[in-house]
Parts: C-alpha cells; structure tokens; sequence
C-alpha cells in the first residue's frame, strides 16, 4: 500500500532549485521625450561631455563583463537614431533597438517579449542616469544569485514629509528608514514576469517602478536593496544637464594611469605628437616623458623655432615637417600661452592683441589646421585651460576670458568632429610651476605649485584614452607636497601654460 504523504507546520520545505540564468541582459529604458527640459529631442539624446547621454549609457553596460545582451528601448519615432549611435560607438552587446510603449508597464511588457522565455537576469536602467557606476551593475548581477529582486538606493539627505490634498503636513516619517530609489533594477526573469502576469488582472494597474509591482504583487518576495551613489543621477531637469557634464569632468579627472612603463610604451611607440609651446614648461616635460616612452615627438615654439600659433603659415609648415618625417600625426598639443596682468583699461593695443592672438587665436589656428592629418589616425587635439575659466579674475580679465573660450572650443569641436572620430580635451591645471608663471608672479613656496612633469603625465595620460570633450582637472593629492621643482631661467616671453 502507498504510504500517503502529509504536510505539517514544522515540515521542512523542499530546497528550491539553484539559479542557473542562460545570460544577463541590460534593458536600457530610453522612452523620454525630454519635455522637462524643454527640448526639441529626447533627452537621452542630448550631448554631455561630448556624446549622447545613452551613449555614455550604453558603454557602462558594454564594458561591463557581468552583462551578456543590451536591449534599447527607444522613444518613439527615434529609434533610428538610436541604431547610429549605437553602430557609430561599436557597442556590439546591443542586440536589438526597438520602440518602446506609452506606458512604463507596457515598455516593461515589451522588454520581456524581445528578452524570451529562457530563464535570465534582467537589469532595467534608465537611460538617463549615464553615471551609473560598474560597481553598481557588478553589486546587482551578484545579488541575482541570492535573491530574484534587487533594488539600487541611497540614504535621504532631506527630511521626507507626507502631506494632504490641501498641501498640509500629515506625517514625517523616521529619516533613517528611507531611501531614494536609483536604477538598474534586476529581477530574475520569471520573477518579473510573474509580477506583472498577476498585475493584468488589475483593472486600477499603472507601474512607474518594476519593484514595486513585485512587491505589490508578490509581497512575500524579498527584495534586496544595494547602495546606490550620490553621482548616480537621473537627467530630468535643465540644472541636472550642468551637473552631470560637471560630474563627468571630476570623473575626468581621474583618468587611470598605466601599471608600468611597458604599457605606455605600448601605446606610444610608432605613434607622433605634435607640441606647441614645447620648449619650456609643461610642453618640454611633456615632449620629453613622450619620447621616453617611444613617441616621435616635435616640439615648437616662438623662442625654439620661431613658430608663432597664432599665423596659420607657421602652423602649416610645422604639421608638414612632423608629417613628412613619420607619414602621421596622431596627437597635437597646444601649451603656447601668455599671461599679462593688469586692469583691461590700462592695457596698450598691443599687449591686448597679444594675449588674443596667442591665447586664442593660435590654438584655433591649430585645430583648424591639424583636423586633416588627425582624421587619418583618428587622434586627438589637447588644449589647456585655467581655474580662472570659471570665473573672471580682477587683472586678469583676457587671460580668464581666453581661457573659458578654449573650454567652450573643447566641447564644441569633440562635438563637430565626433563624426570623424577626432577627440578634443582640454586640461585644467591647478598653479602650475612654469616659467610664464614665475615670470607674472616672481618665485612662490614649491609646496603650493603643481609640478609641470605631474601636468605632463596627466596629459599623457589623457591622450591615450579615449576621453572626448572633456575639462581633466589635474591637482595636486591632497596631503602631498608636490615634487620639488627645478629651477628654470626665466625668458622674457612665455610658451606654455601656467
């Protein structure tokens, strides 16, 4: 006879299956149409720090080893341009560019639909949170293996107050227990699926947050919370477009530096670089760390070889003597610069078309000149700047405004010439000791300047990445003296930044 089976209280319940996901797929949620912003295009496709938002996006997930597949859900009517974008960057984990709905729950809907049936990982993001970090997405996809719903948050910095109809307070909940929700969030795929199979049923449905329709709709399923970051935020307002291509440029200013010599050898031999003001100051140890590391490196200046910036004859000539001894030119740096205090009433004429000439004219004069033989080696143009870009200084009203020119000219020019695959950066150094510097402000402590060789290895650094459109700051660590500086003759003119 069959012994019949019965379940009690204290039964202990059958282990369940382990998770074994086919693959992890990103879901990328780009149906906005930028209406808070007040633009003619979708959000998602405005330009910060040189490319589009999901551009950014989009590359957080293709370098991610955690992440199989991209799926784009695109606003209506834009998928098009979503493909280019995606062709353009080579981003070859992206399977499919596909409309999404009117809905947050139909987009979802149609996500798991293009997915399929295999059991997976699922991360939604938005779009427009371009600073999501990799730890973020490897802290989610870790998750997935413990619990099938996974939330991304921080702490709330504000007090929190629930109100009525007539905008009076009705509660303040405990701070410590609240949190601001970010993306991605990742499910298990039949976990989701489940989810908003229960919701059809429900007449009053409308999803904003595929958390929370797992936690209406499977209340008993746990749903961790990882820690999201502050700079993880969400493009929705004009202010969050400033603050994003600020973010980006702190983030900028970390540009990883390679292990050893042998990597920046790698990089560097067979390669060409052009320098302007390369005679003295950050130009000089840059032209010096780049021929160390196997660079064909050419250095001009007004006092070296009488090449002047700012006359296209002397720009041409000095393109073509580096072109035609090494067939390429893959990296052109303009340090030339001059610095000239003084109260704008009181300058002479010639004083004024000096610093124009030289500080903004010359690495104008540059770019135009150098796109040709940049395109060929699809290279890059570095400019420098100076804190002062940010705001003018008393005395120093030319030299600020050259310097916010060139900033501007950066981010202009990685735009135009995207299409060609030419980057454009711009480096902005704290107090720099240079020779220019020294000669306008007499000899500082060394302890409060920035060395011109820690200057030139950011820079370098800076051209081989893959950086466009981007202010790197460059300062020295905090609670470090810098490297003690040698001293250097001071000329009457100046050729490089300071």
């Amino acid at each position: 006879m069959t012994q019949r089976h019965t379940t009690t209280t204290d039964a202990t319940p059958a282990t369940p299956a382990p998770w074994r996901p086919s693959r992890t797929v990103a879901v990328i949620l780009a149906g906005g149409t930028g209406t808070r912003l007040g633009l003619g295009i979708p959000k998602q496709l405005l330009k910060i720090a040189g490319k589009p938002i999901i551009e950014h996006t989009l590359a957080v997930f293709e370098a991610a080893p955690e992440i199989d597949e991209i799926i784009v859900l695109m606003a209506v009517g834009h998928v098009p341009d979503a493909q280019r974008i995606v062709e353009k960057a080579g981003l070859h984990k992206v399977s499919k560019v596909i409309e999404g709905g009117d809905t947050r729950n139909e987009t979802t809907r149609i996500a798991l639909e293009a997915i399929g049936e295999e059991d997976c990982n699922v991360l939604f993001h938005d779009a427009v949170r371009p600073l999501v970090s990799h730890r973020i997405v490897r802290e989610c996809v870790n998750a997935l293996w413990t619990y099938s719903a996974v939330d991304v948050a921080i702490p709330s910095a504000d007090t929190i107050i629930q109100v009525d109809e007539d905008e009076c307070i009705t509660d303040i909940p405990v701070r410590s227990s609240l949190r601001r929700g970010q993306t991605p969030q990742a499910f298990r795929s039949g976990t989701i699926r489940e989810a908003y199979r229960l919701a059809e049923g429900d007449p009053h449905f409308a999803a904003t947050d595929d958390c929370g329709v797992v936690l209406r709709y499977l209340p008993g399923t746990p749903i961790k919370v990882i820690d999201g970051s502050d700079e993880n935020i969400k493009v929705t307002h004009p202010v969050d477009v400033h603050l994003a291509d600020k973010l980006f440029q702190l983030a900028a200013a970390r540009v990883p530096r390679l292990a050893d010599h042998r990597g920046y050898r790698e990089e560097l031999t067979g390669r060409t670089v052009v320098i302007f003001g390369g005679s003295y100051g950050i130009g000089h140890d840059l032209a010096e760390l780049a021929t160390r590391h196997g660079a064909q490196v050419f250095p001009f200046s007004r006092s070296s070889t009488g090449t002047h910036v700012e006359r296209p004859e002397d720009v041409e000539a000095a393109l073509k003597t580096a072109f035609e001894a090494t067939g390429r030119i893959d990296h052109v740096v303009v340090t030339a610069g001059v610095l000239e205090k003084g109260n704008l009433a009181e300058m002479d004429e010639e004083t004024m078309d000096r610093v124009l000439q030289v500080n903004f004219v010359g690495p104008v004069t540059v770019a135009r000149l150098a796109l040709p033989y940049l395109q060929q080696t699809k290279g890059q143009l570095l400019l420098y700047t100076s804190s002062s870009y940010t705001r003018g200084r008393a005395r120093y009203a030319l030299y600020s405004a050259t310097k916010a020119a060139l900033v501007n000219l950066t981010q202009a020019l990685a735009d135009e010439w995207a299409e060609v695959g030419v980057r454009v950066n711009c480096v902005n150094p704290e107090r720099t000791a240079t020779p220019m510097r020294t000669r306008a402000f007499g000899e500082e402590p060394e302890h409060t300047l920035l060395s011109a060789e820690a200057v030139a290895q950011a820079s370098l650094d800076v051209l081989i990445s893959e950086l466009t459109g981007q202010v790197i700051d460059v300062r020295r660590p905090q609670g470090e003296a810098p490297p003690a500086v040698p001293a250097q003759a001071v000329r009457a003119g100046a050729d490089a930044v300071g």
